[in-house]
């Protein structure tokens, strides 16, 4: 697990939300419900392997495209276009190596313009209030600070994006590891959201231009072992401190 301190982006709300809800009550939410759910399948997806990962990084396409782009891969992948109309299907990349940060990917990534949105999966610690004017100020030592805190909570953040602008995060806390105590929200962590939405902004300087060399590679390219569809576990799904 990366031991850095949490994301930035304010105090991790909680909240007593049951996954199945999450899911059924998508359509009375504020939120892209493709996106919500694209999410929530992603982070019980990546729950079934248990804690202590690395970070996951997974690109978010239009399911209804990919079956008219790609057949083939569609049909493995249990896809059809008139019962997957409007919804997103999460492709993960190259899972990132325990010693890579998150953040610095992201600001090293461009995805391709077939790409409608992105969604990361990353664990971190929270801290409570009053104790980040304890935690010093060199990077390892700051680490080491928050991995050892009595009162540390461990939780798992996967947030989504798409280019329409929606946004969508779900929590789960390592203490209250059930998919009923997983909260859904749009701005749970806005900094990881800024940043997810960043790796879908063109580069100004060259409007429509292709990614540069080192961008995210084509999600439908099958050739990588580490691409994994969860279109079969869409029939599986913050929690409060």
């Amino acid at each position: 697990m990366t031991p850095e301190d949490p994301l930035p982006g304010g105090d991790v709300p909680g909240g007593d939300l049951p996954g199945d809800d999450l899911l059924d009550d998508l359509s009375d939410l504020d939120v892209d419900p493709a996106l919500a759910a694209a999410v929530l399948e992603i982070e019980q997806h990546v729950a079934t392997s248990g804690w202590d990962q690395p970070a996951h990084l997974f690109a978010l396409v239009d399911t209804g495209q990919l079956v008219e782009r790609e057949p083939a891969l569609a049909a493995a992948m249990g896809l059809d276009a008139s019962t997957e109309q409007g919804s997103l299907t999460a492709i993960e990349q190259d899972q990132l190596r325990p010693d890579q940060l998150l953040e610095q990917v992201l600001e090293t990534i461009v995805w391709p313009a077939d790409v409608a949105g992105c969604a990361a999966v990353v664990e971190r610690f929270v801290l409570p209030p009053g104790a980040d004017a304890d935690v010093p100020s060199d990077p390892d030592a700051a680490a080491e600070f928050a991995r050892t805190h009595p009162e540390r909570q461990e939780l798992r953040i996967a947030a989504g994006v798409t280019r329409h602008g929606s946004a969508y995060c779900a929590m789960r806390f390592r203490s209250h590891d059930d998919d009923s105590k997983v909260v859904g929200g749009a701005d749970l962590v806005p900094a990881l959201v800024e940043l997810l939405a960043a790796t879908l902004l063109e580069d100004p300087g060259e409007p429509g231009a292709d990614p540069a060399p080192g961008s995210a590679p084509d999600p439908a390219d099958t050739s990588s072992d580490t691409s994994t569809d969860m279109s079969n576990d869409r029939s599986d799904e913050r929690d409060p401190r």
